[in-house]
């Protein structure tokens, strides 16, 4: 098997994190197109949600022609053609997802879009199977969490510009004043991407990342690998681990409450503060912000450094990253001084981290009960208030993916391919919850504020999860209480 070299580990593993951007300037995207799509063409909430279905049913789609695939040529497609190999191949199918793009703009044609949507979440589908598995490979199995983290910042950094470049193709200057929106214009910035999908491709052919890992050893090297005789179990597949069972349901709920919330803002905001479709993009922003907050605080344990600076920059780093949204807004020209009093929501999510002590099982736990406690707020209160609850649950979204994953897929050997291939599978939550939600916000049964009880539900449900798959990793002799992470001090 075809290994790397440690020290090329850090190369590799920055080429890689490129993927996760697209991923991220995507599904933030999406957010801006459901409110024009939806006041051009005069659909219901339910109905305008169906960009969000497409694009995450894809993964589903995507991960199920994986597994078929893989049993019908008698060998898993990855270690077949290889992990870059296999990224590249997904940013090919991307790329002619963009393309549908075009005559969709030009028609104003809503099936032509959420079809070019789905190609390309098909594509990232594949990807995402193979880079999620290379970013905990690519390194020291105790900080696979922390890398998983790094590259979600990255993520998140095209979630925070691709609302606002969206909304700048489609209302035709930066300051978006104008009311006018212009569905032909959408086709621009997808034919770029897609141009964008085709040169990473490239370079990712060309890279040093490798094409084959070993993942039979992850755990056993690992410091949460305990001495018992039970730990790393061998099973017959991977769904008869109840870490990764259970972990499946978690990605689904995940997914679906960081996407419903964001995709529902901008009706929330419509509705009951008034607020003009085109005045909207900063605020989704910010929410796809707040999750590059969270990540790039808790990639800090992926770098060798020392304690104290640690402990220095889990303070400093969501300020930086705040700061980056700030000046990200303003070069658009929009006004940010209506964000600042979000430094102050801010230091909650430090306060967690802190609690969290770097462990996954603790942090999904705490994470999961201070988002209750956001929406509740937005729920309950008004104006403003209930717009920064909602956009705060963002932050406590942020580092909940790595956590999953992480508990998911450890103890797994060499059925964490099989078990990844699930988990990404269950990324279609992001369309489902969303669906769910888009109807229940309906006039005549809880309305948009009280629709999101459904991301209430969502956190309840992992915050069990927290608790569960602890105890299971236990049983298996998987502990990670033993493992000093980014959080801990």
């Amino acid at each position: 098997m075809e290994q790397t070299n440690s020290k090329n580990y850090g190369s590799a593993l920055y080429t890689l994190i490129t993927v996760f951007f697209f991923w991220g300037f995507v599904a933030a995207s999406n957010d801006i197109l459901i409110p024009v799509f939806k006041e051009k063409l005069h659909l219901e909430q339910w109905q305008s949600q169906m960009i969000s279905f497409a694009f995450y049913v894809a993964y589903t789609v995507g991960s199920i022609l994986y597994t078929v695939i893989s049993k019908g040529i008698g060998d898993d497609i990855l270690n077949k053609v290889g992990y870059k190999n296999g990224i590249a191949i997904g940013l090919v199918i991307s790329a002619l997802g963009t393309l549908l793009f075009y005559p969709a703009a030009e028609s104003a044609s809503f099936f032509i879009m959420i079809s070019g949507l789905f190609i390309v979440g098909i594509g990232f589908s594949l990807q995402q199977i193979a880079a999620n598995a290379l970013a905990v490979a690519l390194g020291d199995p105790k900080t696979g969490a922390q890398r998983l983290s790094l590259a979600g910042g990255v993520n998140n950094f095209g979630t925070t510009i691709g609302p606002l470049l969206v909304s700048l193709a489609i209302f035709g200057q930066v300051s978006a004043k104008t009311q006018v929106a212009s569905i032909s214009a959408v086709k621009f910035p997808y034919l770029i991407l897609g141009a964008c999908f085709i040169l990473v491709a490239i370079i990712f052919k060309f890279s040093s990342i490798p094409n084959k890992i070993d993942t039979n050893k992850e755990v056993e090297d690992s410091p949460v690998h305990s001495n018992s005789t039970t730990a790393i179990s061998k099973r017959k597949n991977a769904l008869s681990y109840l870490q990764l069972s259970l972990g499946m349901i978690g990605i689904f709920v995940y997914v679906g409450v960081e996407v419903s919330t964001a995709s529902n803002l901008p009706e929330f905001m419509k509705e009951k503060l008034h607020t003009a479709t085109n005045q909207i993009a900063p605020f989704v922003s910010l929410y796809w912000a707040s999750l590059m907050i969270g990540r790039w605080t808790n990639s800090i344990g992926a770098f060798n450094i020392s304690g104290g600076a640690k402990k220095i920059l889990n303070v400093t780093m969501p300020y930086i990253a705040f700061l980056v949204f700030l000046g990200v807004n303003k070069l658009a020209q929009h006004d940010v001084t209506p964000f600042y009093v979000y430094a102050f929501v801010i230091i909650a999510m430090i306060v967690g981290s802190f609690l969290s002590k770097g462990n996954p099982a603790r942090q999904l736990l705490i994470f999961s009960l201070m988002a209750i406690t956001a929406l509740f707020i937005g729920m309950l209160s008004h104006g403003m208030v209930s717009v920064f609850a909602f956009i705060s649950v963002g932050l406590f979204c942020s580092t909940l993916w790595p956590c999953i994953y992480t508990l998911s897929i450890t103890g797994l050997g060499e059925h964490a391919n099989e078990g990844s291939g699930y988990l990404i599978m269950m990324i279609m939550g992001g369309g489902f919850i969303s669906l769910l939600q888009g109807w229940l916000a309906g006039s005549n049964l809880l309305g948009i504020q009280w629709s999101y009880l459904v991301g209430v539900a969502c956190f309840v449900y992992l915050a069990f999860y927290a608790v569960v798959a602890k105890a299971e990793l236990k049983k298996q002799g998987i502990d990670f209480d033993n493992v000093e992470m980014q959080g801990s001090h």
